[in-house]
């Protein structure tokens, strides 16, 4: 409850989060309808049968999410999110699709898609999907996340290790011995060598020398 003046009166409810669905095939549609629409905080604003249709659903109704799928006749679904950015910025872009692989996933979202869900996802999945990209969230199926992470890593190596990791092999590039970083970490001789071995088949050398190398490349340790 709430109280303006003297008035007692009931909370307004909250907006609801407005949707376009855009998928070429009818049944796919009229599914994800249901499943959107029966969330008390969703609502279902438009729908698409392709690229070209969703930007103009994007343009007219200025949707919160558009649920994209990718392969479509005409205008593909990654050429309709670049577009939906360029004219609707506000709309939050969910690709769902069959596709997993790392072209249509790197696509998508280089085109700007907030989130990315497979169609083999349970309904509930979908729906929290929406809200999280309503919310400024990034939803990513695992499989997708995968992707994403092994392009980071592929821009900045040092992503594949831990934080422990990148701290033991900034001291190997310092010169420092394993059991001396033992010592000072206060962890054991065993536990250090463990970590190099990992470091090493991480980052594709053989030794310690070749990983202090690698490590003053990288901005790790003294040059």
């Amino acid at each position: 409850m709430w109280r303006s003046g003297e008035t007692w009166g009931v909370m307004p409810a909250a907006p609801l989060t407005r949707v376009v669905l855009c998928d070429d095939h009818v049944i796919v549609r009229e599914g994800l309808r249901q499943v959107i629409d029966d969330a008390d905080d969703l609502e279902v604003v438009g729908t698409a049968s392709n690229g070209e249709e969703s930007v103009d659903a994007a343009l007219r109704l200025r949707p919160d999410v558009v649920l994209m799928d990718l392969v479509m006749p005409g205008m593909d679904g990654v050429e309709a999110t670049r577009r939906i950015m360029a004219v609707a910025p506000g709309a939050s872009v969910v690709v769902l699709t069959s596709f997993a692989d790392d072209g249509h996933v790197l696509d998508a979202l280089d085109a700007g898609a907030r989130g990315y869900v497979l169609k083999d996802a349970p309904p509930h999945e979908v729906v929290r999907a929406v809200r999280a990209a309503a919310g400024g969230g990034s939803p990513l199926d695992p499989r997708a996340a995968r992707v994403v992470l092994a392009r980071q890593a592929a821009d900045d190596p040092r992503r594949l290790l831990s934080v422990r990791e990148r701290e033991i092999l900034a001291m190997i590039a310092d010169g420092l011995a394993p059991k001396v970083i033992a010592n000072m970490l206060g962890i054991s001789h065993q536990t250090v060598r463990a970590h190099l071995s990992r470091i090493y088949r991480q980052i594709g050398v053989t030794d310690r020398t070749q990983a202090a190398l690698w490590a003053q490349e990288h901005g790790l340790g003294q040059p």
